[in-house]
């Protein structure tokens, strides 16, 4: 719409954001000469009674706090149009969400803005509110003598404590949200403390913790994200153990409150050890375990033949998805909407071998050279038809295979010959669909790939992307 040229009592300068549901503008005070943000609900919402409710809500729920890292509400008012209007803090610095854009941050300057957003969201839960979509482009800076504060905005998804006692809708970004709220659990302070642990992985990365672009999705993640490591080397482990221990699926792993994950994380980054006694050492995954030697992997190296145990059946929430997909629909999209985050895949090597896999296929086991498991479970490989992943490794043999066994619970496996390269593809119930390829890269030597997975193009990509560098 045309920039009208004053809302209220508030004159407009420019429009500085839009979304679905509400417009920001910076405008001038000029009672009291200052900058503020004008926030408007857009016109198509201006007849919805539930939007309009929900958008009121979010302001009654910043004026409950004062804190210097949460945006606060100075104004509440209503346009000519009718239009319902709150009178914002301006933040001039822009948003975390565009800092990650240009890449990971410094440590020490995510640490510090962590800590700031940990400690807005302490007093929102103080004041009985939970916030429920914590993520980058929520978190806002505005400038200070000292240099930039960071503050916690937009609680269009907030609710009180006393609510989300009680089920709720499923709600939330995919790449940000606790598991348990997309269940539609009763929630507490740990939905927020995890989604805080995402953006601080975000923060250290540059990449959202999990490759999620949907709330089904979230559902299916069952252990933390990848470790850092595979994003960015530098990343020291203490900081990395820290981080994804706020990324547990399971609530009662996680940290249990917000000040024990701020305070280890600010030992983490000024000792550089991981805090004693804050982690539990049974709890404490360590980079070079993801990355140790593994039976299965030199079993597979020395095999031609796929050996692999008669397959349970894949575990589902259909109740669960069914209700959520109900409750998606029947809500438009829901206020605020979702940001749908897709994150690039990771490359792996252990030279000379490498391959390029999606990010929840984190677990990669290496022997000697000639073998890379790289899957959502490496321990399960072999014995579990059901875990996705990918295996590369080198065999001595001079010509290509004319036939291979099925995989057990597949069927097909025709030889497609092109070159020096022979594909195998099978159909599999019950299962993740594999296909298995064998490339001549020597006169003596072959490299064998064989990848589950039921997207096709997933599945495809991953396979195009093994390479041997002799």
């Amino acid at each position: 719409m045309d920039q009208p040229p004053r809302i209220g009592r508030y004159s407009l300068v420019r429009r500085v954001g839009a979304g679905g549901f509400a417009t920001v503008w910076l405008a001038r005070d000029e009672q009291l000469d200052a900058e503020v943000a004008v926030k408007i609900l857009s016109e198509n919402w201006v007849e919805d009674e539930d939007v309009r409710r929900r958008f009121l809500a979010e302001g009654r729920f910043l004026r409950k706090v004062d804190s210097l890292y949460v945006v606060g509400v100075h104004d509440i008012g209503e346009a000519d149009d009718g239009r319902p209007f709150m009178v914002l803090t301006y933040a001039d610095g822009g948003t975390l969400a565009d800092r990650i854009k240009a890449g990971p941050l410094e440590f020490g300057e995510a640490v510090r803005i962590i800590t700031q957003v940990g400690r807005g969201l302490k007093h929102l839960h103080a004041r009985g509110v939970l916030h429920r979509d914590v993520k980058p482009a929520n978190v806002l800076f505005r400038t200070d003598p000292n240099g930039d504060r960071a503050m916690l905005s937009d609680l269009g998804l907030g609710k009180s404590l006393a609510e989300v006692s009680r089920i709720t809708m499923p709600g939330g970004t995919p790449a940000y949200v606790a598991p348990e709220q997309v269940m539609g659990e009763r929630l507490d302070h740990r939905a927020d403390l995890y989604s805080l642990g995402a953006v601080a992985y975000a923060a250290f990365t540059g990449q959202a913790p999990h490759g999620v672009a949907s709330l089904g999705a979230v559902m299916q993640i069952e252990a933390p994200p990848p470790s850092m490591t595979t994003l960015r080397e530098d990343v020291p482990d203490a900081i990395d153990v820290v981080v994804r221990r706020a990324l547990e699926p399971d609530r009662d792993k996680r940290w249990p409150d917000l000040d024990s994950f701020l305070n280890a994380l600010r030992e983490a980054h000024t000792t550089g050890k991981i805090p004693a006694g804050l982690v539990p050492a049974a709890e404490m995954p360590t980079p070079s375990a993801a990355t140790a030697p593994v039976d299965q992997a030199t079993a597979l190296a020395s095999s031609n033949q796929s050996t692999v145990a008669t397959p349970p059946k894949r575990r589902r929430r259909a109740a669960v998805l069914t209700t959520l997909a109900a409750l998606v629909l029947a809500a438009g999209g829901g206020y605020g909407g979702y940001q749908y985050v897709m994150t690039r895949p990771v490359k792996v090597e252990s030279k000379p071998l490498s391959v390029e896999v999606p990010r929840n296929w984190h677990q990669k086991a290496v022997d000697d050279g000639k073998s890379l498991v790289v899957s959502t479970n490496t321990s399960k490989w072999q014995t579990d038809p059901n875990t996705e992943g990918v295996y590369v490794g080198v065999m001595n043999a001079t010509q290509l295979p004319t036939s291979a066994t099925a995989p057990e619970g597949c069927t097909g496996g025709t030889p497609e010959k092109s070159g020096n390269v022979v594909t195998f593809r099978y159909s599999c119930d019950d299962v993740p669909t594999v296909i298995e390829q064998y490339k001549q890269v020597n006169a003596t030597t072959l490299l064998r790939i064989q990848v589950r997975e039921d997207n096709p193009t997933t599945r495809q990509e991953v396979l195009d992307s093994a390479k041997y560098a002799s």
